[in-house]
């Protein structure tokens, strides 16, 4: 995805305004430093020296949340590791020795100098990815299973259905 991609609807008036530009190929990952930097954080678009629109904060929010597809099916995992431990193929196998698959995932540094990963798993239930992982030798530190709502239904019937018989 490209900053031409991301262009706002909302900020039209703003063209007038003098602000920085960026280049319409710009990556999408290589905007956002320049619309921390930009003053009213605007960014104006231009496509072979004529400006073609505005990049706004939502704008750019929007463009990444077009990134991320949802999945119904996914847990997140969090792992830490050396960086010099890191390997986006590592994490991959270890996830997959599971019998899972790994959906993507983002690094970036901790605050205590550890490499940060978050991974999401295709799986309602991540413990047997997290017990791989563990096995490789990554640090899980936080995990959010995606709950089941079919097993959650019947659950609660189940429970009801010896309430009844417990009459």
């Amino acid at each position: 995805m490209r900053a031409k991609d991301i262009i706002s609807t909302r900020n039209m008036e703003s063209r007038l305004l003098p602000m920085k530009t960026i280049d319409s190929e710009m990556p999408l990952l290589e905007v956002l430093p320049h619309l921390l930097d930009a003053p009213g954080r605007l960014l104006g678009v231009n496509h072979e020296g004529e400006e073609v629109g505005v990049i706004d904060e939502v704008s750019l929010l929007e463009g990444f949340g077009r990134l991320i597809a949802e999945r119904d099916d996914s847990s997140v995992v969090t792992v830490e590791c050396q960086p010099s431990q890191y390997s986006a193929s590592a994490l991959a196998h270890a996830v997959e020795d599971s019998g899972f698959h790994l959906v993507d995932l983002i690094s970036h540094p901790a605050e205590n100098g550890m490499l940060r990963v978050t991974l999401r798993v295709r799986s309602l239930d991540p413990m047997p990815a997290i017990s791989s992982l563990e096995r490789y030798g990554f640090r899980v530190v936080d995990m959010a299973p995606k709950e089941d709502v079919q097993s959650a239904i019947l659950a609660e019937r189940i429970a009801s259905l010896q309430a009844l018989m417990n009459v």
